[in-house]
């Protein structure tokens, strides 16, 4: 048998190619080689999206950016997070067993915390939300970013101590699948690319759009001759639009300065606009049949309601609440 993949992102706005390469590729990459479980997380975007028609449109949204990019939905179950009552039922369960100490040290919470900011209790529990999504279904490896590894590791520290507490291996510890290459894809700024950072390259962005957006990621004021960097930004974002042989002519020319700044920077909007006009003709149309993205959500909730509520009555039974 396959093994199991799950992964979701929320809907709090349209993607960037940061999540493309942080996320999305590697589902499609993996959809032959996993049984594949894939949810828009539309309750964990409800700490940032509160109005009824945004959270349907940006759900809607999300889901035709997934068969876009290459997601089959005869392969993989896509799905919402809130049609699986299953996933707030086990949220409950978890609350009982963590500590407040325990959720603290999580990186959403720190970086709220040290920006002042009035962190809801959505805010504070989100990785306990998250340990939920992912153990109902037992999957083996769960993709993300980097910077999204502790959540996985906080699922396995909540499997753990459920299966201790209640002395039933009823949830399985999964592993982060990251692919060392894309960790995390960096903004026009240089840090990671984020809608929270305003440093975004629209994954289905307009060709105007895109080139604006090249042409001002930051790099230094080196005259064109001058040793540029392979390692800054703007080659790191190059480098995922060139096959390996181009890389090496490129950053051969890059090093010695041959290619300067403003010819990277066209080279790389070229490369994009090249690489999503496709992607994004086939968006665009998926956007005019909102019927279809509703029934292709609908029956992947069907698929996974089922796998969910077996997990849950097994957590249920442990905990001694029902028979």
């Amino acid at each position: 048998m396959k093994k199991r993949l799950l992964s979701g992102i929320k809907p709090t706005g349209e993607l960037h190619i940061g999540n493309y390469f942080g996320a999305l590729k590697q589902f499609i990459d993996l959809q032959n080689d996993y049984e594949a479980f894939v949810f828009i997380a539309d309750y964990h975007a409800l700490n940032f999206i509160q109005n009824k028609s945004e959270m349907q449109t940006l759900s809607r949204s999300i889901a035709a950016s997934y068969i876009a990019c290459g997601l089959d939905p005869e392969k993989v179950v896509l799905f919402k997070q809130s049609d699986i009552s299953a996933h707030t039922e086990l949220f409950t369960i978890f609350t009982s067993i963590t500590t407040m100490p325990y959720l603290m040290r999580a990186h959403a919470f720190k970086d709220a915390e040290a920006k002042n900011k009035d962190i809801s209790v959505g805010t504070f529990n989100y990785p306990l939300l998250m340990a939920s999504d992912i153990l109902l279904y037992s999957p083996q490896v769960v993709p993300v970013g980097q910077d999204q590894k502790q959540h996985i590791e906080i699922a396995r520290d909540t499997a753990l101590k459920f299966n201790r507490i209640f002395n039933e291996e009823v949830f399985t510890s999964p592993e982060p699948l990251i692919i060392e290459s894309v960790k995390t894809v960096p903004g026009l700024d240089g840090q990671k690319m984020s809608k929270s950072y305003n440093n975004v390259i629209p994954l289905f962005g307009t060709d105007e759009v895109i080139e604006r957006a090249c042409m001002s990621v930051v790099t230094n004021s080196n005259a064109k001759g001058t040793r540029n960097d392979p390692g800054d930004t703007l080659f790191t974002l190059i480098s995922l639009f060139v096959n390996e042989s181009e890389k090496v002519a490129l950053k051969d020319r890059y090093e010695t300065g041959e290619l300067g700044y403003k010819e990277a920077k066209e080279l790389l909007s070229s490369k994009i606009i090249e690489f999503i006009t496709p992607l994004r003709e086939k968006y665009t149309s998926l956007l005019q049949k909102p019927d279809y993205i509703d029934s292709v959500l609908e029956n992947g909730a069907k698929k996974a309601n089922k796998i969910a509520s077996e997990k849950l009555l097994q957590a249920k039974v442990a905990i001694g609440v029902t028979n």
